[in-house]
């Protein structure tokens, strides 16, 4: 199975442009499936729905949530989807196999105020605060996930245009950059990044103090200590900046096609969660605008 599982991987990276993190998690999945079927002595092209059904049940045993079960089964799915195509002896024991019902969570969204308040918070007097305020203001502006945000290289950018070319896989979005985002992204490219890189070589947009690329935890750890600087109580992650972003937009009055294509959401159904903010915004929109309102 280690043979199977390299090529499938490679078909992954190479012909599906899977990004790292999408890479991470098949690989972090199949290796325990790998594991389960070893111990119980299930050879991989022999597995039946049964033998996949009895790895849930041991999953739901070790208490995994319903979204990492849910996950699970999409990549031995996809794994057997691909072992079909290419050897035709094997079958996918995985067709008739259901994910369990995962609850849709409400998204943690900031107030404007949260949002200014928290982007108040770094003192954009060093090196070190130029930076986290042209990260935070980014964020906001863009509604980029954390990992697309730390990928992002220096020529990603595009200060005439204001907008940012956003790289998912395969995919490619342009997101436009605000007022308040182009001001702390100049300051931080003139007077910052230039003095915390220590080679040319680096690409990365946003870099750590060692001058190298800004990994995950990083910016999680910033986000949280700003968090409590502006004492704001909700849990805020990277994340909850996406949520706020679309959210506002929304309220604002913003057409939900365009939110979703700024959001990169292949699908509209995604989107739509934020509709359950929309309804004071649009009432004040109509108001303003409807002659008979």
């Amino acid at each position: 199975m280690e043979k199977q599982l390299k090529q499938f991987f490679r078909f992954l990276e190479v012909d599906k442009k899977a990004s790292n993190n999408t890479l991470q998690s098949y690989k972090r999945d199949l290796k325990q499936f790998k594991e389960y079927l070893e111990e119980n002595n299930i050879k991989y092209n022999k597995v039946t729905e049964q033998d996949v059904q009895n790895y849930l049940k041991h999953l739901e045993e070790q208490n995994k949530k319903p979204s990492t079960i849910s996950r699970t089964i999409a990549s031995i799915r996809a794994f057997y989807q691909y072992e079909v195509k290419t050897n035709d002896k094997i079958q996918n024991p995985t067709e008739n196999i259901q994910s369990p019902k995962i609850e849709k969570r409400t998204p943690c969204v900031l107030t404007s105020e949260e949002v200014e308040l928290l982007l108040e918070q770094p003192n954009d007097v060093d090196l070190k605060g130029i930076r986290d305020k042209a990260m935070l203001e980014f964020a906001y502006a863009t509604g980029m996930k954390v990992t697309e945000i730390i990928s992002l290289d220096i020529g990603d950018v595009r200060l005439q245009e204001a907008t940012v070319i956003c790289r998912h896989g395969n995919r490619k979005r342009v997101i436009p950059l605000g007022r308040m985002s182009l001001i702390a992204l100049k300051d931080y490219l003139d007077n910052a990044r230039n003095i915390l890189v220590k080679t040319d070589k680096e690409q990365a947009l946003f870099v750590n103090l060692n001058g190298r690329r800004l990994t995950r935890q990083g910016f999680w750890k910033i986000i949280k200590y700003y968090q409590e600087q502006a004492h704001i109580t909700k849990d805020i992650t990277p994340h909850t900046l996406r949520h706020s972003f679309a959210t506002h937009l929304l309220q604002n009055g913003a057409d939900l096609k365009a939110i979703q294509t700024m959001l990169g959401h292949s699908d509209i159904s995604s989107t739509q969660v934020y509709m359950q903010f929309q309804n004071d915004g649009l009432n004040d929109i109509y108001k303003k605008s409807h002659p008979r309102a």
